[in-house]
């Protein structure tokens, strides 16, 4: 442990200097203390959270930075990015919500970033910054640029999961992270000052971390502190955790009315402010009160500007609502697979998994896969056995941390890498749902379209085998809830392929959702080339009686189900949807104008699954084309059960899709 409160130091970090450090402490002041009259008068809408009291933090913190290192922010946040170099005028226009903002008004107070400046994001999330900051130190490991990685958060996110499982990552793979605590005495409305003050000592400790307590009000041993604590970082010492401890002046949010606030306590920091410390050293080495009021009288000019260039920036047009939402999809062209004497010899689903990863493995630098068991153990199926042998390093085990594992492709994406992230089972997703559905699919957005997260998401799912309510569901519908977030769900080893290199391609997140049971079937062999474009559902059979669309293993046994019925006269187009986000309609409201009839098919409970979804598209647009209501043949709405005979009755397969094509052409006129 460093205890520099007890022993401040004295000496400056060679790359800067006290009149530096004052005008940038005072900078985020007048910021902050503008932003409060604006949010009063209503110019700055929704949550604003102030960081007065706590500037030497981040500015002594970013003294020890390059400018291409990373932060990891949070919601009380404007300190943090304006230290990093965020400008003012655009800082400002972004809490506007002007499309001259950092973020064109899409991320504001909370959410503003700029990767281009190693500004990597606040965050609404408490604690969800730290394993996109492990993600970031990740991509600086695996390049070896000797870049290091920041992430900064309040003493209260030292309870969330997403603080430890962040950690746990960091301190396995020794990454270049400082993991910096601002403890400013209140988590939220609760005041942290009675704690023991050894409790963060030993949670480093825990990580295999160093330790070092930093007096958070003192920009002179912040600065020096930070410049140690980072060269060590940087040459290969593993992770750091730094307690800064400063206070909070303000309440948790402006109009807090700080009820909760000890006076005696508050009155006592405030004689260590930190602009006023540094103000009276200073005094000390010379400087008139007339040159330092001349310093406030230039930040004050300087804030006063930015606000009213800020002010005169457009709003967001109206046409602009679905700007920056996803990743512009990338052209692929899917070749159609060789047949007869030219047909490639057939190969199993869970051998072209394995395939595709190891072509992008081998074809791009920028591609790791890190998960669960996928190193040594080669998955909990097998699937990736072998790989890591063959691409050391970019083959990675993970702890069990669902939600590091996710956030670190989240912040390794950002960082330009192109990372596979295996979750072992869908239903797991629900542990690390915060960094998919807050993080990976919102960040484009959020970020005005200054970042791309080219992450996938590899995981499966699938019942039948009695592996109970935890093992079994089928929650694609929610994962396509999310906009943003591209969902595949393959059905052939060949899509399996395609669509796997596709989502690695994707300049998006992409979650693809394979099914176990599919794992030992096998189909037509491909190319090495074989590509299958996201988004574009196959035709694997033709008909004019009724149209079934289904996904994964339904899309299977729905064609195994037309083709005994040919045998009746029955002519059933099967159309395998292969992408459930976004949903391909040109040919789903196609084939139904040919046909005329729909079932849709798939494993998920029926109750506001994708079958929904269509049905509901298939009676808006393509009402008069229907002659029969739509059929959706899903599982009953109750959790998978593990009994075998309740099994049988839950999961659907082709008798369930046979009945739901003869109700369908019963009902006709």
């Amino acid at each position: 442990m460093t205890d520099l409160q007890q022993h401040p130091s004295t000496v400056l970090s060679d790359r800067t200097d006290l009149a530096h450090l004052h005008r940038e402490m005072l900078r985020i002041r007048k910021f902050e203390e503008r932003a409060s009259v604006l949010y009063r008068d209503g110019v700055i809408r929704g949550f604003v959270h102030l960081s007065i009291g706590q500037e030497a933090v981040p500015v002594g913190a970013a003294a020890a930075l390059r400018p291409d290192d990373v932060i990891t922010s949070t919601h009380r946040g404007h300190g943090h990015v304006l230290a990093k170099g965020l400008d003012v005028t655009g800082a400002f226009a972004e809490l506007f919500g002007r499309e001259t903002g950092t973020n064109h008004g899409r991320g504001g107070s909370m959410h503003i970033a700029d990767p281009g400046l190693g500004i990597f994001g606040a965050n609404g999330i408490v604690g969800a910054g730290v394993p996109i900051a492990a993600g970031a130190a990740t991509a600086a490991l695996l390049r070896g640029d000797g870049k290091v990685a920041v992430s900064f958060f309040g003493d209260g996110a030292t309870s969330t999961g997403a603080f430890h499982e962040g950690a746990t990552l960091a301190g396995d793979w020794r990454l270049p992270l400082v993991m910096l605590c601002e403890n400013n005495q209140f988590s939220e409305f609760t005041g942290t000052h009675m704690k023991r003050p050894e409790l963060m000592e030993a949670r480093a400790a825990a990580y295999g971390m160093t330790f070092h307590r930093i007096d958070g009000n003192d920009v002179v041993a912040m600065a020096d502190a930070m410049d140690r604590i980072v060269a060590d970082v940087r040459n290969g010492s593993g992770p750091a955790f730094v307690e800064a401890v400063t206070f909070r002046s303000r309440g948790h949010y402006e109009g807090d009315q700080l009820k909760y606030r000890d006076q005696v306590l508050a009155d006592a920091w405030a004689e260590r402010d930190p602009i006023l410390l540094a103000e009276r050293r200073l005094e000390a080495e010379g400087w008139a009160p007339a040159r330092i009021a001349a310093v406030r009288d230039g930040v004050d000019a300087e804030v006063d500007s930015a606000v009213e260039a800020a002010l005169a920036g457009p709003e967001p047009s109206r046409g602009a609502l679905f700007d920056y939402v996803g990743a512009s999809p990338r052209a692929v062209v899917e070749k159609p697979l060789p047949t007869g004497e030219q047909a490639l010899e057939p190969t199993r689903y869970s051998r072209a998994v394995k395939a595709a990863l190891r072509y992008e493995l081998a074809t791009d630098p920028s591609v790791f896969v890190a998960g669960i068991d996928v190193g040594e153990g080669g998955n909990v199926f097998g699937l990736t056995r072998g790989l890591a042998a063959e691409f050391p390093d970019r083959v990675r085990d993970t702890p069990i941390a669902e939600s590091a594992i996710i956030g670190a492709g989240v912040g390794a994406a950002m960082a330009g890498m192109r990372p596979v992230m295996e979750i072992m089972y869908a239903d797991f997703l629900g542990v690390c749902l915060d960094q998919i559905m807050n993080q990976a699919a919102k960040l484009r957005y959020m970020t005005g379209g200054k970042v791309e997260v080219p992450l996938t998401i590899r995981t499966q799912f699938g019942a039948g085998r009695s592996s109970g309510a935890q093992h079994s569901q089928s929650i694609e519908a929610m994962l396509a809830h999310i906009p943003g977030l591209q969902v595949v769900m393959p059905s052939t080893p060949a899509d399996a392929y395609g669509l796997l290199r596709s989502a690695i391609r994707s300049d998006g997140p992409v979650v693809v959702i394979e099914h176990r049971l599919l794992y030992e079937k096998s189909g037509p062999g491909f190319p090495e080339d074989h590509l299958v474009p996201i988004g574009k559902a196959a035709v694997l059979r033709e008909g004019t009686d009724l149209t079934i669309v289904a996904v994964s293993r339904m899309a299977r046994e729905s064609l195994a189900v037309a083709e005994e019925l040919a045998a009746e006269g029955i002519s059933i187009e099967v159309i395998d949807l292969r992408t459930v986000a976004p949903i391909d309609w040109e040919t789903v409201l196609g084939s139904l104008a040919k046909t005329n009839r729909l079932v849709v098919a798939h494993e998920a409970v029926a109750d506001f699954g994708i079958g929904a979804e269509i049905a509901a598209r298939a009676v808006d647009e393509g009402f008069w084309t229907l002659d029969a209501p739509v059929v959706r043949v899903a599982a009953p709405f109750t959790p998978a059960p593990y009994a075998p005979a309740l099994e049988r009755e839950w999961v659907v397969g082709k008798a369930e899709i046979a009945d739901g094509v003869r109700r369908t052409l019963d009902s006709a006129p």
